[in-house]
């Protein structure tokens, strides 16, 4: 089987590369744009084929932001990481915090669930109060939240 070999991909191998990509997981317009670049399309085809995926609704940003949101929040990850996420990911402010308040998650819950995986036991010296904090606020949850959850009085809040 010959393949072209052209030094600029078409346009409709860009938008197969383009679905291929899609069909596996939900992408970000700027991630997809950025792969399609990397693979050999200039920019100006990237962002092309992208819009037309998006006015098709194969892709959409809200739809990751909602996919990375569910994903992270299993993971064990906090409201503060998830939102840096869809930021590097370059998904609008107004999908992030769409996708963030539709969640309808108890973050503290999440905080003690990904605390007791870590931990066995609450921190009885400073320094292991201080670890405790650091993991959870790593993972990207609020201090208010992190500070119920080391307490042990979920209600703080």
């Amino acid at each position: 089987m010959l393949r072209n070999r052209s030094r600029q991909p078409s346009t409709q191998g860009g938008r197969d590369t383009a679905l291929r990509l899609l069909a596996r997981r939900e992408h970000a317009a700027a991630e997809l744009k950025d792969k399609l670049v990397r693979r050999g399309h200039d920019d100006v085809t990237a962002e092309v084929i992208v819009g037309e995926l998006a006015d098709a609704g194969w892709q959409s940003d809200a739809r990751y932001a909602e996919m990375l949101v569910r994903s992270r929040i299993a993971q064990g990850y906090g409201p503060l990481r998830i939102r840096a996420e869809l930021e590097a990911a370059r998904v609008a402010d107004a999908e992030i915090r769409e996708a963030l308040g539709s969640a309808e998650v108890d973050w503290v819950e999440v905080a003690s669930i990904a605390h007791a995986r870590k931990f066995r036991a609450p921190a009885r010296t400073a320094a292991q109060w201080q670890k405790q904090y650091r993991f959870l606020a790593l993972r990207g949850f609020e201090p208010q939240q992190i500070r119920a959850v080391l307490r042990g009085t979920p209600d703080d809040i």
